[in-house]
Protein backbone atom coordinates (compact mmCIF):
# COMPACT_ATOMS: atom_id res chain seq x y z
CA UNK A 1 0.00 0.00 0.00
CA UNK A 2 1.17 3.66 -0.48
CA UNK A 3 1.63 5.60 2.59
CA UNK A 4 3.57 9.02 0.80
CA UNK A 5 4.38 10.11 -2.19
CA UNK A 6 7.88 12.34 -3.91
CA UNK A 7 8.65 14.56 -6.43
CA UNK A 8 12.24 14.35 -7.27
CA UNK A 9 13.81 16.88 -10.20
CA UNK A 10 15.36 15.01 -12.74
CA UNK A 11 19.18 15.71 -13.27
CA UNK A 12 21.57 13.65 -14.49
CA UNK A 13 25.41 14.23 -13.77
CA UNK A 14 28.14 12.51 -17.17
CA UNK A 15 30.08 10.24 -14.60
CA UNK A 16 33.65 9.14 -15.66
CA UNK A 17 36.57 7.71 -14.47
CA UNK A 18 39.22 10.33 -13.28
CA UNK A 19 41.42 11.57 -16.03
CA UNK A 20 38.83 11.57 -18.73
CA UNK A 21 37.67 14.44 -20.79
CA UNK A 22 34.79 14.80 -23.02
CA UNK A 23 36.66 14.31 -26.25
CA UNK A 24 37.56 10.52 -24.74
CA UNK A 25 33.71 9.73 -24.35
CA UNK A 26 32.70 7.67 -27.26
CA UNK A 27 30.24 5.19 -25.39
CA UNK A 28 27.89 6.16 -22.76
CA UNK A 29 25.20 4.13 -20.73
CA UNK A 30 21.97 4.55 -18.40
CA UNK A 31 19.01 3.14 -17.70
CA UNK A 32 16.42 2.91 -20.84
CA UNK A 33 14.56 5.38 -19.04
CA UNK A 34 16.90 7.98 -18.99
CA UNK A 35 18.44 8.32 -22.11
CA UNK A 36 14.79 10.29 -23.97
CA UNK A 37 15.41 12.68 -20.34
CA UNK A 38 18.92 13.44 -21.86
CA UNK A 39 18.54 13.20 -25.67
CA UNK A 40 18.37 16.44 -26.96
CA UNK A 41 21.60 17.26 -24.81
CA UNK A 42 23.63 14.00 -26.08
CA UNK A 43 22.81 15.45 -29.64
CA UNK A 44 24.43 18.61 -29.21
CA UNK A 45 27.57 17.40 -27.06
CA UNK A 46 28.00 14.00 -27.72
CA UNK A 47 26.45 13.36 -31.11
CA UNK A 48 28.81 10.30 -31.75
CA UNK A 49 29.01 8.74 -28.76
CA UNK A 50 27.32 4.90 -28.75
CA UNK A 51 24.59 4.82 -26.56
CA UNK A 52 24.19 1.15 -24.64
CA UNK A 53 21.32 0.58 -21.52
CA UNK A 54 22.34 -0.65 -18.22
CA UNK A 55 20.17 -2.52 -15.75
CA UNK A 56 19.62 0.96 -14.08
CA UNK A 57 21.55 4.53 -13.81
CA UNK A 58 23.92 2.80 -10.75
CA UNK A 59 24.56 -0.31 -12.59
CA UNK A 60 25.64 1.74 -16.02
CA UNK A 61 28.14 3.40 -13.01
CA UNK A 62 29.46 0.53 -12.01
CA UNK A 63 30.14 -0.75 -15.50
CA UNK A 64 32.06 2.25 -16.13
CA UNK A 65 34.04 1.49 -12.94
CA UNK A 66 34.71 -1.86 -15.08
CA UNK A 67 35.90 -0.14 -17.85
CA UNK A 68 33.40 -1.53 -20.22
CA UNK A 69 32.10 2.01 -21.35
CA UNK A 70 33.61 5.66 -20.88
CA UNK A 71 30.69 7.16 -19.48
CA UNK A 72 27.31 6.83 -17.35
CA UNK A 73 24.36 9.05 -16.87
CA UNK A 74 23.28 8.78 -13.19
CA UNK A 75 22.48 11.03 -9.91
CA UNK A 76 26.27 12.64 -8.94
CA UNK A 77 25.58 10.39 -5.57
CA UNK A 78 26.64 7.71 -7.43
CA UNK A 79 30.28 8.81 -8.03
CA UNK A 80 32.12 8.47 -4.85
CA UNK A 81 30.64 5.02 -4.80
CA UNK A 82 32.28 3.64 -8.00
CA UNK A 83 35.18 6.29 -8.03
CA UNK A 84 33.67 8.40 -10.62
CA UNK A 85 33.80 11.89 -11.18
CA UNK A 86 31.20 14.16 -12.40
CA UNK A 87 32.73 15.53 -16.32
CA UNK A 88 29.43 17.50 -16.57
CA UNK A 89 26.72 17.86 -14.17
CA UNK A 90 23.16 19.00 -13.84
CA UNK A 91 21.99 17.80 -17.14
CA UNK A 92 18.37 17.26 -18.53
CA UNK A 93 16.32 18.56 -21.60
CA UNK A 94 13.48 19.78 -19.37
CA UNK A 95 13.78 22.47 -17.11
CA UNK A 96 10.45 21.45 -15.04
CA UNK A 97 10.96 17.49 -15.63
CA UNK A 98 9.98 15.60 -12.21
CA UNK A 99 10.33 11.85 -10.66
CA UNK A 100 7.53 10.95 -8.88
CA UNK A 101 8.33 8.54 -5.98
CA UNK A 102 6.22 6.46 -3.58
CA UNK A 103 6.62 5.07 0.18
CA UNK A 104 4.45 1.62 0.00
CA UNK A 105 4.46 -0.35 2.68
CA UNK A 106 2.49 -3.69 3.97
CA UNK A 107 -1.15 -3.25 3.82
CA UNK A 108 -2.64 -1.24 6.89
CA UNK A 109 -4.42 1.91 7.47
CA UNK A 110 -4.37 4.97 5.27
CA UNK A 111 -1.98 7.23 6.18
CA UNK A 112 -3.93 10.39 8.07
CA UNK A 113 -6.33 13.07 6.10
CA UNK A 114 -4.34 16.29 5.67
CA UNK A 115 -6.61 18.14 3.08
CA UNK A 116 -4.68 17.52 -0.04
CA UNK A 117 -4.72 13.72 -0.40
CA UNK A 118 -4.40 11.50 -3.32
CA UNK A 119 -5.83 8.11 -3.49
CA UNK A 120 -4.39 4.85 -5.71
CA UNK A 121 -6.85 2.26 -6.87
CA UNK A 122 -6.63 -0.09 -9.51
CA UNK A 123 -10.29 -1.08 -11.49
CA UNK A 124 -10.88 -4.01 -13.22
CA UNK A 125 -13.79 -3.62 -16.12
CA UNK A 126 -16.28 -6.53 -16.41
CA UNK A 127 -17.81 -7.15 -19.57
CA UNK A 128 -16.13 -5.51 -22.62
CA UNK A 129 -18.75 -3.42 -24.11
CA UNK A 130 -19.59 0.05 -25.23
CA UNK A 131 -19.27 2.55 -22.82
CA UNK A 132 -17.73 0.37 -20.20
CA UNK A 133 -14.99 2.90 -19.39
CA UNK A 134 -17.44 5.67 -19.35
CA UNK A 135 -19.84 3.73 -16.51
CA UNK A 136 -16.00 3.85 -15.12
CA UNK A 137 -15.73 7.48 -15.03
CA UNK A 138 -19.12 8.49 -14.38
CA UNK A 139 -18.12 6.99 -10.61
CA UNK A 140 -16.47 9.97 -10.19
CA UNK A 141 -17.50 12.72 -11.96
CA UNK A 142 -21.06 12.33 -10.55
CA UNK A 143 -19.26 12.66 -6.82
CA UNK A 144 -17.01 15.92 -7.54
CA UNK A 145 -13.61 13.39 -7.73
CA UNK A 146 -11.40 14.82 -9.71
CA UNK A 147 -9.77 12.06 -11.35
CA UNK A 148 -5.37 12.76 -11.52
CA UNK A 149 -4.31 10.21 -13.89
CA UNK A 150 -5.26 6.79 -15.62
CA UNK A 151 -3.35 4.08 -17.21
CA UNK A 152 -4.70 1.23 -18.86
CA UNK A 153 -3.09 -2.35 -18.74
CA UNK A 154 -3.92 -6.03 -20.28
CA UNK A 155 -4.97 -8.41 -17.26
CA UNK A 156 -3.54 -11.45 -19.59
CA UNK A 157 -7.47 -12.98 -19.37
CA UNK A 158 -7.61 -12.34 -23.16
CA UNK A 159 -8.11 -9.97 -25.58
CA UNK A 160 -9.96 -6.55 -24.42
CA UNK A 161 -9.67 -7.54 -21.25
CA UNK A 162 -7.89 -4.27 -19.10
CA UNK A 163 -7.13 -2.77 -15.82
CA UNK A 164 -7.10 0.70 -15.11
CA UNK A 165 -4.50 2.53 -12.92
CA UNK A 166 -6.16 5.59 -11.06
CA UNK A 167 -4.78 8.58 -9.51
CA UNK A 168 -7.93 10.66 -7.89
CA UNK A 169 -8.23 13.75 -5.82
CA UNK A 170 -9.39 13.06 -2.00
CA UNK A 171 -9.01 10.84 0.54
CA UNK A 172 -10.83 7.66 1.40
CA UNK A 173 -12.33 8.95 4.45
CA UNK A 174 -13.77 11.87 2.23
CA UNK A 175 -17.63 11.35 1.54
CA UNK A 176 -17.41 11.72 -1.94
CA UNK A 177 -14.07 9.35 -2.52
CA UNK A 178 -15.49 6.96 -0.55
CA UNK A 179 -18.85 6.83 -2.37
CA UNK A 180 -17.14 6.71 -5.39
CA UNK A 181 -14.91 3.73 -4.69
CA UNK A 182 -18.35 2.06 -3.84
CA UNK A 183 -19.57 2.69 -6.64
CA UNK A 184 -16.90 0.94 -8.34
CA UNK A 185 -17.11 -1.77 -6.35
CA UNK A 186 -20.78 -2.40 -6.99
CA UNK A 187 -19.74 -2.09 -10.99
CA UNK A 188 -16.31 -3.71 -11.30
CA UNK A 189 -15.69 -7.47 -10.99
CA UNK A 190 -12.26 -6.36 -9.00
CA UNK A 191 -11.79 -2.73 -7.52
CA UNK A 192 -8.18 -2.89 -5.47
CA UNK A 193 -7.30 -0.03 -2.88
CA UNK A 194 -3.62 1.13 -2.97
CA UNK A 195 -3.72 4.01 -1.02
CA UNK A 196 -5.21 7.56 0.29
CA UNK A 197 -1.63 9.25 1.10
CA UNK A 198 -1.03 13.23 1.09
CA UNK A 199 -0.02 14.82 -2.33
CA UNK A 200 3.79 16.12 -2.24
CA UNK A 201 4.22 19.79 -2.67
CA UNK A 202 0.77 20.63 -2.67
CA UNK A 203 -1.21 22.32 0.76
CA UNK A 204 -4.63 21.93 1.45
CA UNK A 205 -5.08 25.76 0.91
CA UNK A 206 -3.64 25.55 -2.33
CA UNK A 207 -6.70 23.74 -3.51
CA UNK A 208 -9.58 25.03 -5.56
CA UNK A 209 -13.21 24.61 -3.35
CA UNK A 210 -15.16 21.82 -3.89
CA UNK A 211 -17.97 21.68 -6.15
CA UNK A 212 -21.41 22.27 -4.94
CA UNK A 213 -23.23 19.15 -3.29
CA UNK A 214 -19.67 17.55 -3.06
CA UNK A 215 -18.47 18.58 0.43
CA UNK A 216 -19.34 16.05 3.37
CA UNK A 217 -21.52 18.23 4.60
CA UNK A 218 -23.41 18.10 1.94
CA UNK A 219 -23.62 13.93 1.95
CA UNK A 220 -24.12 14.16 5.61
CA UNK A 221 -27.25 17.05 4.66
CA UNK A 222 -28.28 14.16 2.03
CA UNK A 223 -28.51 11.14 4.19
CA UNK A 224 -30.27 12.93 6.46
CA UNK A 225 -33.29 13.89 4.26
CA UNK A 226 -33.29 10.25 2.61
CA UNK A 227 -33.59 8.77 6.26
CA UNK A 228 -36.52 11.45 6.84
CA UNK A 229 -37.80 10.17 3.61
CA UNK A 230 -37.36 6.81 4.74
CA UNK A 231 -39.49 7.08 8.05
CA UNK A 232 -42.44 9.64 6.22
CA UNK A 233 -41.15 12.43 7.37
CA UNK A 234 -40.21 13.82 4.10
Amino acid sequence: MIYREVLLPISFALLTRPGTTIADVKTVTGHPVSQPQVRNWLAANLPDALWESAASNADGARLVQEGRYDAAFAGAFAGPKYGLEPLVSDIHDAENAMTRFVLAGRPARPAARTGADKTSVVIWLGDDHPGALLELLQEFSARGVNMMRIESRPTGEGIGRYCFSVDCEGHITDRRVGSALMGLKRICPKVRFLGSYPRAGVEAADLAPLRAGTSDEAFAEAAEWLARCQDGRG
